[in-house]
């Protein structure tokens, strides 16, 4: 296959390396001149993945006219804030009927639209899926164990693409819920933040638990809400992709919170991270969703107190936690 992955950051990065190494011939493109210079030189992502080599297949490119020419697929695997004007930018180069699979997790904070939807609604002459689950990029770039869902309109587009990424060390599952996908994948790095939040607070395993149990209880009513499958919610792009970026170092979201729950800033944690926090757009996003389709999201509505209204992360908890009782699912009959 020729493959054309849109994003060189150490997502987009880590996948084109996997997929160069089942055979296929990748390009990778960005908008970034440094970012193409430093991985066509040292064939590494130094600042992202050091230590990992680019196959001698992936070609590094900053012409978007080469990178477009004829691919199989392509893969955006820009940050999700770079969506909509990446998708612009490439839109008259786009084939019709062109398979397009976004890889990055996030809700545009003006238009409330996933990014699934965004690249629809710039590139309209292409079909859109998206891939997501609980996957790091420093451990698909090294081979470890990784499991995925592919969520796109037709089982054909959602198998073609399963078909494309699945190995012995990257399984892939299908599922037509894509607004439950997409939904998952942003939202659980709002509920990141709190997590490390907590850990910078020094509170450990109870309070931890309890996060992941009602940051995934905030998300799916949401989702549901909004058309998603409680099913979505309990898998892959639920539930898992949740433990992993509330428990990992690996999670910039995460680390976020651990410097604010330390005391720092927001705006200087995020300066400290040196990488988009995705987290921070979609906690705004988020907090519109859930007032539009008048759903209870209190942990959304705390990070969203801490990030933007200097609200201290201590105080927020105690408001979290004294909040009035409550059944855990009302949905429950006695």
């Amino acid at each position: 296959m020729n493959i054309t992955f849109l994003g060189a950051g150490s997502w987009g990065t880590a996948l084109a390396i996997m997929l160069a190494k089942e055979g296929n011939d990748v390009t990778l493109w960005s908008a970034v001149e440094s970012e193409v210079e430093m991985l066509s030189t040292y064939r590494e992502h130094k600042n992202r993945l050091p230590g990992v080599i680019l196959p001698d297949n992936i070609v590094v490119t900053s012409d978007e006219e080469l990178a477009l020419k004829n691919p199989d697929l392509v893969v955006f695997s820009v940050a999700s804030p770079f969506v909509r004007s990446t998708a612009k930018r490439v839109s008259k180069l786009i084939k019709d009927d062109q398979i397009i699979v976004n890889v990055a997790k996030g809700i545009e904070d003006e238009t409330l639209l996933f990014l699934c939807d965004i690249i629809e609604e710039e590139i309209p002459n292409a079909r859109v899926a998206v891939l997501s689950g609980p996957s790091h990029a420093e451990e698909v770039s090294i081979g470890m164990p990784t499991t995925v869902v592919v969520g796109a309109k037709t089982q054909e587009i959602a198998e073609y693409i399963q078909d494309i990424f699945m190995n012995e060390r990257f399984r892939v599952y299908t599922s037509p819920d894509i607004i439950g996908i997409e939904l998952g994948g942003a939202v659980k790095n709002v509920i990141a933040l709190a997590a490390g939040t907590i850990d910078g607070l020094g509170f450990q395993d109870n309070t931890k638990a309890a996060l992941i149990t009602r940051g995934i209880s905030e998300i799916s009513r949401l989702g549901i809400a909004m058309g998603g499958k409680m099913e979505t919610f309990l898998g892959l792009s639920g539930i898992g992709d949740l433990i992993v970026t509330c428990t990992s170092n690996h999670s910039r979201n995460h680390n976020a919170g651990y410097l604010i729950g330390k005391g720092m800033k927001a705006d200087d944690a995020l300066k400290e991270i040196n990488q988009v926090v995705e987290g921070v757009n979609t906690a705004k996003a988020a907090l519109k969703l859930s007032q539009k389709y008048d759903v209870d999201m209190p942990i959304v509505e705390s990070i969203n107190a801490v990030l933007f209204d200097g609200v201290s992360a201590e105080k927020c908890l105690d408001l979290l936690l004294t909040r009035g009782k409550k059944e855990e699912y009302d949905s429950l009959s006695w």
